[in-house]
């Protein structure tokens, strides 16, 4: 898909705020102009402390976050006990790391902040028990380099979570993915790979994958849908409630079934 006048990330996330109808969706993207809300939201939401519940006690340990972005999320995993990091390449005061920088001095809470790509980290081996990306994966250039350089980076049997990635079943669905994105027009930057791609260079990269967690298997993927709005949904439609041992067995199988272009997965995997 073509892309005509190229503007930036910035730009694209500031026209689409303003596009009536889209007061929601700016909450649910967690765009507020006030970047301490959407941080403290997202800190409380779901996704979140289903991720939270991949990871091991204690909670603190030395976590990077790659592709950062206004760092919503290293503010939550900061204020559960973790010495984060984050990395943004964007400088932006809006959605990268200047309003990173602005969170935390905002909030007192200590992110150091480092603008940078994932395909070279500027970080010496072994110096992070996680690396957490979210929606970030999908936009590496080479992702066999990005995932090498996680698993560099990382402690033996330190974590790796990338979360909420773009999935498609075959390279040519990209296109498709790319035409039904909101902001891939504006600025041209979206991307998915295949779930083989995505395995194959985590287990290629020095990583070990452990869980592959496809669409409806979390709450991680669907917000902000849930598991349980599904569950209300399905019981409207039919006229009953689904006994509760069906549950799983449920979003197993629309999780098998669904081959929408870009659909999100999300992928733990550890050093090895």
């Amino acid at each position: 898909m073509s892309v005509p006048d190229k503007i930036t990330w910035e730009e694209a996330v500031r026209w689409y705020c303003c596009q009536p109808g889209n007061e929601q969706a700016v909450l649910d993207n967690y765009f507020d102009d006030n970047v301490v809300d959407a941080a403290q939201r997202f800190s409380r939401s779901r996704e979140f402390m289903e991720t939270l519940a991949l990871l091991p006690a204690p909670r603190n340990g030395r976590l990077l976050e790659i592709g950062a972005g206004r760092g919503i999320a290293s503010y939550a995993f900061a204020v559960n006990g973790y010495m984060v990091t984050a990395m943004e390449p964007d400088p932006s005061k809006f959605v990268g790391a200047g309003a990173i920088r602005k969170l935390a001095q905002e909030t007192t809470i200590n992110i150091s902040v480092i603008e940078n790509v994932g395909e070279l980290l500027p970080f010496d081996d072994a110096c992070f028990d996680i690396v957490y990306v979210r929606q970030a994966l999908h936009h590496a250039k080479d992702l066999y380099k990005f995932t090498s350089e996680i698993a560099r980076v990382l402690t033996n049997n330190g974590l790796f979570i990338a979360a909420r990635e773009h999935v498609i079943d075959h390279e040519s669905d990209l296109t498709a993915f790319l035409d039904s994105h909101p902001l891939h027009h504006r600025y041209g930057g979206e991307n998915a790979y295949t779930l083989n791609q995505y395995v194959h260079a985590i287990n290629t990269g020095g990583l070990k994958l452990k869980r592959s967690i496809a669409t409806f298997n979390s709450d991680i993927n669907l917000y902000p849908s849930s598991q349980n709005e599904l569950l209300i949904h399905f019981s409207q439609n039919f006229g009953f409630r689904l006994p509760l041992f069906f549950h799983n067995l449920l979003f197993s199988y629309y999780s098998a079934t669904t081959k929408a272009p870009g659909r999100l997965y999300t992928f733990l995997a550890i050093k090895n």
